[in-house]
């Protein structure tokens, strides 16, 4: 049996952040069931280019496999009674909405209690359901900017920049799954549920961690490093070599040794200026300069070979095409394959969380409200000349229960 076989989640999903914390569970075995607006076209990663036609996307398909989709219109006092009463069979409501909409659709712990005195209600916003952003739309890009990531990224005589990955997005999805399996653990112990108010920007600034730390005690205000340097620890950053670059790291004393070795230049060990981590942080510019000196003189595989066989850790800046080719890549599991009626044999990535010997089973993302028919069949024990009597009522909008 897989970890997550005996939970139902109810997401009010979309795009990225979302479906990244749902996913997660998915995979685990949670039926997260999506409820799509039938009124706005569903979910709006359906529509993402490229690899994009019609309502399928490999975008879509990237968070939503192992899922389950109805169309569902909550607007419609029919639809309303549905989804309270999957309310009443399920575990848990997920959305990733604006924070004041939650309120707006009664879709709080508060609203739902009810049905289910045992439900839990996430809410993942951009600015969480109180404070004066609340109402405001807001995008990883546009947090990364808000929260001070993009004035820490990139080189210091450049421009501020994002990271190459939706990293907010992301991290706002796991922690939102955090939250979920903590509020079940508490559900299921006390017998009452609650809200977890998870949000983007809170996420982004709890990830500033120890350079916030520093500025809040009287440090000065973190700044870019030149080659994606650590703050503090001298060397860890990114060398050019011959032929690329590779990353470098010493946050440890005996790696500086081992380096100096590897690198044939011992003397430097020795040197006063780079004795410990204070010495070498204060002399940064000096001990960089040689550093960079030395590696653009050999190839990157050169560098990676000797400084792997002194223990030194390192790496190197791959593509996203070498990182895919990786061995360990191959040898952890970590591309997997789906079927698709428009794409195929899909290719994509698996899920990092591991639980357990039993290895994860991946289905393709549903089509718009392909499940309408069954989940309500078996969920709530419809049949088909019933779910035939709520469409008409306008329940599930104009294409039906699916």
């Amino acid at each position: 049996m897989r970890p997550l076989e005996d939970v139902r989640i109810l997401a009010l999903e979309q795009y990225g952040a979302g479906p990244f914390g749902s996913v997660q569970l998915a995979d685990l075995g949670a039926e997260v069931i999506k409820i799509e607006d039938p009124g706005s076209g569903g979910d709006i990663g359906r529509y993402v280019p490229p690899f994009q036609e019609e309502e399928d996307s490999l975008f879509f398909e990237t968070f939503n496999r192992n899922k389950r989709s109805i169309s569902l219109d909550l607007a419609n006092p029919t639809g309303r009674q549905i989804f309270e009463d999957l309310v009443a069979v399920s575990d848990v409501v997920y959305s990733n909405l604006r924070g004041d909409v939650p309120d707006r659709i009664r879709i709080r712990y508060a609203d739902l209690a009810h049905r289910n005195p045992a439900i839990v209600c996430c809410s993942l916003s951009g600015f969480g359901t109180t404070g004066p952003r609340r109402a405001e739309a807001a995008y990883d890009y546009i947090v990364q900017g808000i929260a001070g990531w993009m004035e820490l990224t990139g080189e210091p005589d450049g421009p501020p920049a994002k990271s190459g990955l939706s990293l907010v997005d992301y991290s706002g999805g796991l922690v939102a799954a955090i939250a979920i399996l903590a509020g079940l653990h508490a559900a299921r112990r006390d017998g009452s549920g609650m809200d977890c108010d998870v949000s983007l920007f809170d996420t982004a600034l709890g990830m500033l961690t120890y350079p916030a730390v520093w500025y809040l005690n009287g440090g000065p205000a973190p700044a870019r490093t030149a080659h994606s340097a650590h703050p503090s620890l001298v060397p860890f950053q990114a060398f050019a070599t011959a032929d690329g670059w590779v990353v470098v790291a010493c946050p440890k004393q005996k790696f500086w040794r081992r380096l100096c070795t590897a690198i044939g230049h011992d003397e430097l060990a020795g040197d006063g200026r780079y004795a410990d981590f204070a010495a070498r942080s204060a002399h940064r510019a000096e001990l960089v300069a040689e550093l960079d000196a030395v590696f653009a003189t050999r190839s990157s595989a050169e560098w990676l070979e000797a400084l792997a066989s002194a223990g030194v850790p390192c790496g190197p800046v791959n593509g996203v095409a070498a990182a895919l080719a990786d061995p360990q890549t191959a040898a952890r599991g970590m591309v997997v394959e789906t079927d698709h009626p428009r794409f195929g044999r899909v290719r994509q990535v698996a899920s990092p969380v591991r639980v357990g010997d039993e290895q994860p089973t991946y289905r393709r993302a549903p089509r718009r409200g392909e499940d309408g028919g069954r989940v309500l069949g078996r969920l709530l024990d419809l049949d088909a000349p019933a779910v035939d009597e709520l469409a008409a009522r306008g329940a599930f909008g104009a294409e039906g229960a699916g």
